[in-house]
């Protein structure tokens, strides 16, 4: 089955609600015409009829009646009858001038002879057209005398709705042809931000994330260009690092597998005949296979914590044995360099963590402020706790980072000192997975640097409460 499309929608609504509406506006025109006008009709026909029966009560000559009767019929455009012998009007005798008929039914003549009032609406054989009568009963000594019949053709009643009628004709064309105005215009104000959508997300759905929406309002269609620009431009953002991924990796593989490569060749074609310059080769070999591990093992990792599901073993540690731990794991390190390790630890500060994650942050860190520090120079930690949030600052004294880096570093592969990424860089990844794990435990990494003076890594993560 074929799906309506929305401009389809549009219209059918439109054309409902249009037809709905003029179908109100005239029942509405001749249920106040039916309700309102001809009841003033009625009125005025009882009102005439009474009038001529009080003269006929009244102690006037017949001659007087009839010159009423006839200043009646010239005034106000209806018929008068006026019938002494009530037998007339309804008995099987004609009136005079009107052979072989009758003016009201024998159940009508029941109700004049009760005393009420005749109201007729109705095609009348006697006039060959629909009109509009009342018959007055007229009594004389309590006993019906005769009737006074006044009638109108419907006709003429209807004579001065006529220009109405052509005025609403008229109308309803109009209001159609400015409902369809109206509908393009609407069509067009609704149809053209979605076609445009539509377009973009089709773009989107190739892998072009460049195209954006022009927003011209703020309503509901316009808040949902902006989610569309917004999505499209967080996925511009994705595919930009993904490409960058998917090139640093690519150069991370590279080197070592050249390495590889290149002295295993060497050595099967017998390039090195040396033992010494074999050896060498297969160390470097071995090398460079242990780098390609690790790479392998950090990209496992980093995947593994930026997925929602990856779960924690959190339990409660307390937090100054865990960096002691870590610093006596260095101690050879800080030694050969000289480095002495200032540590300022409050030893009653508790925390709920995984331990093995956060011993890898902290070696990390720890490692990175051994490496780029002088020789001979100071490394503090310290551990602190102000209301419900910690603090374990990690500074050094070295070669800092430089300003214009810092943004960038908790970046997959990303190095400051791309001229030394082999022997001092690492792989790219130990900060990145240093802020996923933090980030896991409801905290983040701070980091302040200054390029000569050294750096500081900041540390915040919740304390554990204890809950009762």
């Amino acid at each position: 089955m074929k799906t309506l499309r929305i401009k389809s929608k549009i219209w059918i609504a439109i054309t409902f609600i249009s037809f709905i509406t003029i179908m109100v506006g005239v029942i509405l025109t001749y249920y106040l015409y039916e309700k309102f006008y001809l009841e003033k009709q009625i009125e005025r026909l009882e009102q005439q009829g009474n009038l001529l029966k009080k003269y006929y009560s009244s102690p006037i000559d017949h001659q007087k009646l009839n010159e009423m009767i006839h200043w009646t019929e010239e005034s106000t455009n209806v018929h008068v009858i006026l019938t002494e012998d009530p037998m007339q009007l309804s008995a099987g005798i004609p009136i005079t001038g009107f052979p072989d008929s009758n003016l009201i039914t024998f159940k009508e003549r029941q109700q004049l002879l009760s005393g009420k009032e005749v109201i007729i609406i109705r095609n009348h054989p006697t006039f060959k057209q629909k009109i509009l009568a009342v018959a007055v009963p007229l009594f004389k000594n309590k006993l019906l005398s005769g009737a006074i019949f006044i009638y109108q053709p419907i006709d003429d009643i209807y004579e001065p709705f006529k220009p109405l009628r052509t005025f609403m004709i008229i109308f309803i064309v109009v209001i159609l042809f400015l409902l369809i105005w109206v509908g393009h215009k609407i069509t067009n104000y609704l149809l053209k931000p979605l076609k445009e959508m539509e377009n973009v997300s089709r773009k989107m759905a190739t892998g072009d994330f460049s195209r954006q929406i022009i927003v011209q309002n703020e309503d509901e269609i316009g808040q949902l260009a902006i989610s569309l620009n917004t999505m499209a431009k967080s996925l511009n953002d994705v595919e930009i690092k993904r490409n960058q991924f998917l090139q640093n990796v690519s150069h991370e593989l590279r080197t070592p597998l050249s390495y590889v490569k290149g002295y295993t060749e060497a050595i099967l074609e017998g390039v090195y005949k040396d033992p010494k310059e074999i050896n060498h080769s297969l160390s470097v070999i071995q090398k460079e296979t242990e780098r390609l591990i690790r790479l392998v093992h950090d990209l496992l990792d980093l995947a593994q914590l930026e997925d929602d599901s990856y779960p924690m073993k959190k339990n409660p540690i307390v937090y100054s044995q865990l960096i002691t731990d870590v610093v006596n794991n260095y101690e050879l390190a800080f030694k050969n360099k000289q480095i002495h390790v200032n540590l300022d630890l409050d030893e009653d500060i508790i925390i709920e963590g995984d331990e093995d994650r956060l011993t890898q942050v902290l070696s990390n860190l720890i490692y990175n402020a051994l490496n780029y520090s002088y020789n001979g120079k100071e490394i503090l930690i310290k551990l602190s706790q102000n209301e419900n949030q910690t603090f374990l600052k990690i500074q050094d004294y070295g070669q800092g980072i430089p300003k214009a880096d810092i943004p960038h570093i908790f970046e997959r592969f990303y190095r400051v000192d791309k001229a030394r990424t082999r022997n001092k860089g690492g792989s790219g990844l130990g900060l990145s997975i240093c802020s996923q794990i933090i980030k896991k435990h409801s905290g983040e990494i701070q980091v302040q640097s200054e390029e000569g003076n050294g750096t500081e890594f900041t540390i915040v993560i919740p304390c554990f409460i204890e809950t009762e």
